[in-house]
């Protein structure tokens, strides 16, 4: 959205100072600069406007020196009505040239902080250090997969950006304080963080499970972890107690469960994790693909992703039959009943009862669903949602929404997290935004707001976005 014109040299120095606003066309710059001038110091504000018209396109970008300003004002302004007679702004950190999106207050890449400590520090040594700059909701030591010696880092997790950031500004310069990589990074497995400049340090990340993960045990350590190997062994994970009994009850539903047991710390309390292996692959592939995801029990959504089993993949022999096998078993798991026939043939059990995933998974009632509105309808109020991590099939979001009412259509902003839900009836939309902000809909997480009024639409509707 940048004119090209504009400097652009310093958009991201430092990392995260910039604000990227959805506002009301008749907010200007000199209200914009009043009700954000109080967090600190505002390097440039721009108003975007159309070339032809300079009429304001009701966002703004707002550039300021410190990110803990940016985040600040991000956690305050957010939701707020700046101008009497408008609708509440809604406030983002502006997208990166090397990101997809904006992020908002809840993105929890902008509260994790990676550290280098002392080996010496414990847990405990860590939240005490970093304390005084914010709220903490976990610290995380790195260990040596073999020894159980830290390696000398460490993430703290804060439960606000502008916490996060303040603690990066001011702690000692020793600790060379950087938010942490996004856990969707992509890295290859390594045990010598320096040996990469510390860009790889997501591949080895005990949060990559979204979950702190200690790392006593070899299997539950971090660096097993990896993005690119199909193995025999599964490391699952949950946010609800769930036991060993009930863990081995569900992924002894596939045929060849050869080992199952619940990962726990030195006191013996449970981490939230289950290590599971088979006796072949087929079955580790067709368990990671049926059960990642699913809701066990309801409300709770398991985590499950390979870890790496020890065995050589060096030999391409061994890559092509291992491609081979997870390729046939893909095209079972998604391909019907015959996979499960395949199954039983082959491994000489039982044909499994397998829980199938509902088409939609949500923690509230819906209504039933209803017709859509009539396609030339006139649009009397429309919905700004944004999704996180990224958007929904539109079906999926067609089959929601039009359970209110008056649904006319679901339009997805190309290349971005955000979309526009039309209705024909501002009550229905309402009673939309009320049930589905803030909820969980098949593991993306949805913000339902009301977007700018829209434009008078005939009823041979034209697209105005």
């Amino acid at each position: 959205m940048e004119d090209s014109g504009r400097p652009s040299s310093h958009l991201d120095d430092p990392p995260n100072s910039r604000l990227f606003l959805v506002t009301s066309k008749f907010i200007t710059e000199d209200v914009i600069r009043e009700n954000f001038s109080g967090f600190g110091d505002i390097q440039d504000i721009w108003v975007v406007r159309d070339k032809q018209t300079k009429e304001s396109k009701g966002v703004c970008f707002v550039k300021f020196a410190k990110s803990s300003q940016a985040c600040a004002a991000m956690e305050d302004m957010h939701g707020k009505c700046v101008l009497e007679g408008t609708k509440p702004i809604k406030v983002f950190i502006a997208q990166s040239r090397s990101s997809g999106s904006h992020r908002d207050v809840e993105d929890e890449d902008l509260t994790r902080i990676f550290v280098m400590i002392p080996k010496t520090f414990t847990e405990d040594d860590l939240r005490e250090t970093f304390k005084e700059y914010g709220g903490i909701d976990y610290c995380i030591i790195i260990k040596n997969k073999t020894t159980g010696e830290s390696k000398g880092l460490g993430y703290v997790r804060f439960y606000k950006p502008s916490q996060a950031a303040i603690a990066i500004e001011n702690c000692d310069k020793t600790f060379r304080a950087i938010l942490a990589e996004p856990r969707t990074k992509n890295s290859s497995s390594d045990n010598d963080y320096f040996s990469n400049n510390r860009s790889d340090h997501t591949s080895n990340d005990p949060g990559m499970s979204g979950y702190p993960i200690g790392n006593n045990n070899s299997y539950a350590s971090g660096d097993m972890w990896s993005s690119d190997i199909i193995t025999r062994c599964l490391m699952v994970s949950s946010r609800a107690s769930v036991s060993q009994e009930q863990m081995f009850g569900l992924f002894d539903l596939i045929p060849g469960l050869e080992y199952c047991e619940m990962q726990r710390d030195q006191f013996g309390f449970s981490k939230g994790q289950a290590m599971i292996r088979y006796n072949n692959l087929g079955s580790a592939v067709y368990a990671k693909e049926k059960l990642n995801g699913f809701e066990y029990p309801p409300g709770n959504r398991l985590i499950v992703t390979y870890v790496d089993d020890g065995e050589d993949r060096t030999s391409p022999v061994g890559k092509m039959a291992m491609q081979l096998v997870a390729a046939q078993m893909m095209s079972m798991v998604w391909n019907g009943p015959s996979g499960s026939q395949l199954m039983k043939t082959s491994t000489g059990y039982a044909q499994p009862v397998m829980p199938q995933k509902p088409r939609i998974q949500i923690d509230v009632a819906l209504p039933p669903t209803k017709k859509l509105a009539p396609a030339d309808s006139l649009v009397k109020e429309r919905l700004f949602v944004i999704f996180n991590p990224s958007p929904l099939p539109v079906d999926v979001l067609e089959e929601v929404f039009c359970r209110f009412g008056s649904l006319i259509e679901v339009y997805l902003v190309p290349g971005r997290n955000v979309g526009y839900i039309k209705y024909a009836d501002r009550k229905h939309a309402n009673e939309a935004m009320g049930l589905l902000h803030g909820k969980v809909l098949n593991g993306v997480k949805m913000k339902v707001m009301l977007a700018d009024p829209p434009k008078e639409e005939s009823h041979k509707r034209q697209r105005t976005y």
